[in-house]
């Protein structure tokens, strides 16, 4: 079955591909949606119900504190105060002036066993492998994968104010790069770890202020966290190479599982476009048009309900759903972010009825 997208809106966002298409997207369940652009040596704060309500400018910008360090997964207080890096030998938090209010050290994600430093604190080394980190949603701790100077990797836990390291735990994992993902109630952190060619590992957890709990599904080492939804106790992953997507209960145990038409693969761009609902993607449609495809699912059962066609065209690209009832492309052509459903909805917050 043919389903038929409508544009909502459009707007013109130059890098919003990031956006779409990588891990610029920070959403917070009742709070702000928001895209965390960088160029030009700043993080960029965009929130995206006022970028589409017509507010056509940045909502904060953070000082990069290290020049030269491109990667790192980074983050935003909720309440907009300031920015946590995830660096090459630290994480640090900076002020909306740019100023330092803490840092955090830890070994260098250099690739080079035992590799000298210059001394200076801003060299940043060989290497693209890197860590990340995420404020939590009630503003108050830091969660931070990071590399010990014995060359292990961990999963840590900092408070907010000041940096300081409430609780850590040893990982399996030799990164070439992370993403964390919130839970929706306020009291999950999911961990995803790519591998490159060796895999994915995925790890939750919780912090009840005294005690860190945490549990993995790396049996297979294939899973890659996707999405989360306030209508959903657990979650959604896609496979390392596309074979299948898969809803999750918050243990880990599969609920459903949905497998592209033969010769065809899930890409990475699949999420909750509300509680109902799943959209995914088939295939890059830049490396073959005639074989890409964004298709809406059951967000239960993950039956799939059709595929989207668009006004224009055929779909290109990845999706963000944004949880609400409606998802974004990007198109590269014009720097244009469009924002699309399927039937008419109420546009509001993730938490509001369609």
């Amino acid at each position: 079955m043919s389903i038929t997208a409508q544009l909502r809106d459009s707007v013109r966002l130059p890098g919003g591909e990031s956006l779409v298409n990588g891990f610029a997207f920070e959403g917070r369940y009742g709070g702000a949606r928001r895209a965390l652009l960088r160029g030009g040596g700043r993080l960029e704060v965009w929130d995206l119900d006022r970028l589409f309500a017509g507010e056509v400018e940045a909502v904060a910008g953070f000082a990069a504190p290290w020049p030269g360090w491109e990667h790192g997964g980074h983050s935003v207080s909720p309440d907009g105060a300031f920015a946590v890096f995830s660096g090459q030998r630290a994480v640090r938090a900076v002020g909306a002036g740019g100023e330092t209010v803490w840092e955090y050290r830890h070994g260098c994600w250099g690739p080079e066993l035992g590799h000298p430093h210059s001394g200076d604190e801003q060299e940043v080394c060989r290497g693209l492998e890197h860590g990340s980190c995420r404020v939590s949603d009630d503003g108050r701790v830091v969660w931070a994968h990071v590399i010990g100077d014995d060359c292990l990797e961990y999963w840590v836990v900092l408070d907010a104010a000041d940096g300081r390291e409430l609780a850590r735990l040893p990982l399996d994992s030799a990164a070439a790069g992370s993403q964390h993902l919130s839970h929706p109630d306020g009291i999950h952190m999911g961990l995803s770890i790519g591998m490159g060619q060796d895999g994915i590992l995925l790890h939750w957890a919780r912090w009840d202020g005294e005690r860190l709990t945490a549990w993995d599904l790396n049996e297979t080492m294939d899973r890659i966290l996707a999405d989360v939804h306030p209508g959903h106790r657990g979650y959604l992953t896609v496979e390392h190479y596309g074979a299948d997507l898969r809803l999750h209960a918050l243990d880990g145990d599969a609920l459903a599982t949905a497998v592209p038409e033969a010769e065809e693969y899930w890409d990475y761009g699949c999420g909750f476009v509300d509680a109902d609902t799943v959209i995914a993607s088939t295939v890059d449609g830049a490396e073959d048009p005639d074989r890409a495809g964004h298709w809406l699912l059951d967000a239960r059962s993950l039956e799939i309900r059709g595929q989207v066609t668009y006004p224009d065209g055929p779909a290109t690209g990845c999706v963000r759903p944004l949880g609400d009832g409606t998802w974004l492309t990007y198109d590269g052509r014009t720097g244009t972010l469009d924002r699309w459903s399927a039937h008419r909805v109420v546009i509001g917050r993730p938490d509001s009825p369609a």
